[in-house]
């Protein structure tokens, strides 16, 4: 589920904020998002793609992890 979700955020990091794939995804796996979605406990892993794509967008121009 996890990998899923991740190519879906790359895929969408590169098209909304002109990232290189390797961009896209050195910006994902070094964000407090992507951590929370590795956590069993946050159950984040169990929502969609674009749901937890609002939370990295959050997280980039704010700086807020909700």
């Amino acid at each position: 589920m996890i990998e899923g979700i991740v190519a879906d955020l790359a895929e969408l990091l590169s098209k909304d904020y002109g990232m290189s794939v390797v961009q896209a995804l050195d910006t994902l796996y070094n964000s407090e998002t992507y951590t929370k979605l590795t956590l069993p406990a946050t159950g984040l892993f169990f929502q969609g793609s674009l749901y937890v794509y609002s939370f990295l967008k959050k997280e980039l121009t704010t700086g807020i992890v909700a």
